[in-house]
């Protein structure tokens, strides 16, 4: 039988144990794998992030900042409230949309920065932000809807799109709007087909924060058109030189209607791995999103919750754990930002929160894929190139990371634009 039969004939397992006792490794029908696996992209800063460790690893003396987490323990208050947890026996199956003390702590953290009345229903606990973000997609958007994405986005967005059956619709806010979509740029975009608008503020992988004004402008043409806003929000609280962080949901009891918020406990409180997110919605929608998590995943690990719970609850040690981690991120965001304006042929802008910079590289003569693996492969530092925020012609750098590693990290790609440029002028 042909390579080309087999391939288009299903194949059954036979009956008994197979003789080496393991499956087989090849394809058992003529399409192994889904539209969905086959149309969805793996992570490309999970993966640079991943390299970068292997070169560690290897006795590599590599400068990361491609990780998009912060590199500070959790606080121990928070740690103690899980082990604690643990000790009473708090290892069972929570309720699907979160224990009620931290849905009743969200829901008042609410009320006490925004203004925003919302109900322990409306709140749902997930495993990680990132699962926050697609129960929501997925709770509103349906095979065919259009979404608008502007960019640079966060490199998951169009991905939960697609796997929602949706249709992700990009923007291109750059440097020349302070990486902000205008309200002109979203009136455009919009067709029949629009669904839903996601946002992002602080951002992720600019530090762009939008103010109030800009964002009230912006609402007020989503509402209009009658588009949903998933508002990500898990950066809130590293802010920067001022900047001030409002929910688009507080606005009105119109946005109130038609505004998800996603946060979660990953940055502000330095707990990547808990995989704890958070979504704030209208009571259908919560609805909707804990229905589909119950046919997922169940509940957010349970003695989880509770560490969660502490760093909302016993808030004095945490804000002085995050007024710590926020000093040390300001000293490294300004002396990046400050060092990637020296080197010649790069330019910056400040960020006002998250961790990261995103300066423009394009006139150095290399696409931002090709400049990274270059970078890493001859500097060996990790950075992440634009292109995978659907943003060519840019870099995305973490500053959370340490300071002398931001320092060499710097002196090694002067020395390597250096090259670049006197590389452009040859070539004139």
């Amino acid at each position: 039988m042909s390579n080309q039969s087999i391939s288009n004939q299903p194949t059954s397992l036979p009956d008994g144990p197979l003789s080496d006792g393991h499956f087989p490794s090849g394809p058992l029908s003529s399409g192994p794998l889904s539209t969905w696996a086959l149309n969805v992209a793996p992570s490309p800063t999970l993966a640079i992030d991943a390299r970068a460790k292997a070169l560690l690893a290897a006795g590599e003396d590599v400068c990361g900042f491609a990780a998009g987490e912060p590199d500070f323990d959790t606080p121990g208050h928070i740690k103690e409230a899980a082990a604690a947890a643990l000790r009473a026996g708090r290892t069972k199956y929570a309720p699907t949309p979160g224990i009620l003390p931290l849905r009743e702590a969200i829901a008042e953290d609410c009320a006490s920065r925004f203004g925003l009345r919302v109900a322990p229903s409306q709140v749902v606990v997930s495993p990680g932000g990132k699962f926050s973000c697609y129960l929501s997609i997925l709770a509103v958007c349906s095979p065919g809807d259009e979404v608008i994405i502007p960019a640079p986005y966060w490199v998951s967005y169009p991905e939960m799109v697609k796997l929602a059956g949706a249709v992700p619709r990009f923007v291109l806010a750059g440097d020349d709007t302070g990486f902000r979509l205008t309200p002109a740029q979203l009136e455009a975009a919009i067709t029949p087909r629009t669904r839903l608008l996601i946002l992002n503020s602080p951002s992720n992988p600019t530090g762009a924060v939008y103010a109030r004004a800009e964002l009230e402008a912006i609402v007020e043409v989503a509402l209009r058109r009658g588009l949903f806003i998933l508002s990500d929000e898990i950066y809130e609280h590293l802010l920067y030189d001022g900047a001030r962080h409002v929910s688009p949901a507080a606005f009105s009891r119109e946005a109130a209607a038609r505004v998800i918020i996603v946060s979660g406990f990953s940055k502000t409180y330095s707990m990547t791995g808990w995989r704890l997110g958070t979504t704030v919605a209208p009571a259908p929608i919560a609805k909707a999103v804990a229905g589909l998590q119950s046919q997922t995943t169940s509940n957010a690990t349970t003695f989880a919750q509770y560490g969660a719970l502490a760093a909302l609850k016993e808030k004095e040690k945490t804000r002085a754990a995050l007024d710590a981690m926020l000093a040390a991120f300001d000293r490294r965001r300004r002396f990046l930002h400050a060092g990637l304006n020296k080197i010649d042929g790069v330019r910056c802008l400040p960020a006002q929160g998250a961790f990261y910079l995103f300066p423009n590289i394009s006139s150095l003569g290399l696409g931002s894929a090709e400049f990274c693996e270059r970078l890493l492969d001859q500097c060996k530092v990790a950075a992440v190139p634009g292109s995978a925020f659907g943003a060519e012609g840019y870099l995305r750098l973490s500053y959370a990371t340490g300071d002398e590693i931001i320092k060499k990290g710097l002196e090694r790609l002067a020395a390597f634009c250096a090259g670049l440029k006197r590389g452009v002028a040859s070539s004139e």
